[in-house]
């Protein structure tokens, strides 16, 4: 009756180790496959199946026990079948034993056998080990003598007296929707060329210093309110040059500010200002003639528009893009030896139009040493066209020591037609040395 017992055990083990693989691989095949309804349908008919497997055990330990005369009383070994699947020792050691099984009885034998049937064929269900349990502790020795705790009584005492109320001081500090952030750097070149290097040429200097301050406001409320002061100003010597001991070299003196009301998550509608001129006066070689200066030409635009809010590739590149269909435009140019190299027309010195306006602002850190910051800006009168695309390409070093390439293509149709590049201009320069930004 032992055997008959312990086969019906093992037997149990074993249908509901395989039910219940057999219910989650069915359910893995069609979950992705039926409608919830389906899902649900095959799920109650396994477990169905799964309660007529109890009963049929059931059924045949109420069987043996009417033989029997009495309910046997599983062996406590038997836990190991029916806990959290663990790796034990002591089976595999008494499967390899090789002088007999040591006088096991049938039940523990049975218990090994099944264990090492799910060891072999479904290490998968094991979840444990012995020695895993090991590291936890030890069951703990049996206590004969109670243990007895020395206990003092002490004197009651009273409620302590607690106010109703308690007076805290509350500190609100007011938000601040501020945020400001520059970006400096002041970079040399130095090129020095012997007088009789076989490949000509001449020794020259060159600094370029640039400062850029922003002062943007958001108060998280569908408002926004962005401000940035650049200024650039670059000086070069050339000993070809007899009439200059320097000559500018980059000349930038820029403001912007916009303010937007939010429309919708990435979209704003824009009233923008640019206002633009530049510090010192801009020579050519060996000539006397002034071709540029403080507010010679001196520019404002007002426009009117959307902006877009630009996030992509993990927030590594950012900016804006403003498009605005209507735009003015004003450029006045204070001496008048320039007006009409400047597009106005003789004797004046301001000109007015209306049109419409792009201008994109964009950063692009490819990495955390190399950045890419760009700045487009059109404005057509649907007779005129003025064009100007900034790049510059940041290769940081340390926290202080950084080189930047600067490219900068320009279209201005309103200007006088050059012979070789007719409306077209370009910059370019390359440098090193110091930079800041916080």
């Amino acid at each position: 009756m032992k055997k008959s017992f312990l086969i019906v055990m093992v037997l149990t083990f074993f249908c509901a180790t395989q039910v219940d693989a057999q219910a989650s691989r069915r359910f893995r095949r069609f979950a992705s496959q039926q409608t919830q309804a389906s899902i649900v349908r095959n799920y109650v008919d396994s477990l169905a199946y799964y309660k007529a497997k109890l009963d049929s055990v059931q059924q045949e330990n109420e069987r043996i026990t009417a033989q029997m005369g009495y309910s046997p009383n599983p062996n406590g070994r038997m836990y190991r079948l029916f806990a959290p699947l663990t790796f034990y020792h002591s089976p595999a050691q008494r499967q390899l034993r090789l002088l007999g099984d040591g006088g096991q009885d049938d039940m523990l034998a049975g218990v090994d056998n099944a264990l090492m049937k799910v060891y072999l064929n479904r290490p998968d269900l094991v979840e444990n080990s012995e020695r895993r349990l090991s590291l936890v502790g030890t069951v703990a020795e049996q206590v004969d003598e109670p243990i007895r705790q020395d206990v003092e009584l002490a004197l009651k005492v009273e409620d302590p007296q607690v106010p109703d109320s308690v007076p805290v001081d509350v500190m609100v500090e007011k938000p601040n929707f501020w945020t400001f952030k520059g970006d400096y750097y002041l970079q040399f070149l130095q090129n020095y060329i012997s007088g009789n290097w076989y490949k000509g040429g001449e020794s020259n200097y060159a600094m370029l210093g640039s400062a850029t301050i922003e002062a943007n406001y958001n108060n998280k409320q569908k408002v926004k309110w962005d401000n940035k002061l650049e200024m650039k100003l670059g000086f070069q010597t050339s000993k070809a040059d007899s009439l200059h001991s320097f000559k500018t070299s980059e000349d930038l003196l820029r403001l912007s500010s916009k303010l937007g009301l939010q429309a919708t998550k990435r979209w704003y509608y824009t009233a923008m200002l640019i206002a633009e001129t530049q510090f010192m006066r801009g020579y050519k070689n060996n000539d006397i003639m002034v071709y540029s200066d403080f507010f010679s030409p001196f520019k404002l635009n007002i426009s009117l528009g959307m902006d877009y809010t630009v996030e992509a590739f993990n927030k590594k590149l950012t900016g804006n893009i403003h498009l605005a269909p209507v735009a003015y435009n004003m450029k006045y140019v204070d001496r008048r030896a320039l007006v009409t190299i400047f597009g106005l027309d003789e004797g004046k010195h301001v000109l007015h139009d209306i049109g419409s306006q792009i201008t994109a602002e964009l950063e692009w850190n490819f990495t955390d040493n190399i950045k890419w910051k760009t700045r487009f800006y059109t404005y057509t009168t649907y007779k005129r066209v003025e064009m100007e695309w900034e790049n510059t390409f940041s290769f940081k070093f340390n926290k202080y020591i950084s080189s930047n390439l600067f490219l900068y293509p320009r279209f201005d149709d309103n200007t006088v037609r050059d012979d070789h590049h007719g409306y077209w201009q370009f910059k370019e320069f390359m440098s090193i040395g110091f930079s800041y930004s916080f």
